[in-house]
C-alpha cells in the first residue's frame, strides 16, 4: 500500500487567506483524515497551528485548530504534555 504523505506531497493545505503558509509539517494523513503542524502568518504575525481535517465530497474541511501564539505558551504545553504522557500505555 502507498504512503499517502507520499502520494499527496504536492497537494496545497487547506488553508486560504488571511493566513499565509510558511511551512509545516504532516503528522499523519490517511483514512480521510489530515493532521498537521503550520506555520501561518497573518496580519504580520507569525502564529504555530495545529489543525485536522476531514475529507469530503467538497474536499478538505477543517474539524480542528490549535494556535500557538508563543514560544512560552509552548513550554506551558510541553511541559504538561510531558508530565502525563508516561499515563497511556
Amino acid at each position: 500500500m502507498p504512503d499517502e504523505n507520499i502520494m499527496h506531497e504536492e497537494e496545497k493545505l487547506p488553508i486560504g487567506p488571511p493566513l499565509k503558509v510558511l511551512d509545516y509539517r504532516t503528522i499523519s494523513r490517511g483514512f480521510g483524515w489530515w493532521s498537521a503542524v503550520v506555520l501561518v502568518e497573518s496580519w504580520g504575525n507569525r502564529r504555530l497551528c495545529m489543525y485536522l481535517w476531514q475529507k469530503s465530497d467538497n474536499g478538505w474541511k477543517r474539524k480542528q485548530k490549535y494556535t500557538i501564539h508563543s514560544q512560552e505558551r509552548w513550554h506551558l504545553i510541553s511541559e504538561a504534555v510531558e508530565a502525563l504522557i508516561g499515563e497511556l500505555q
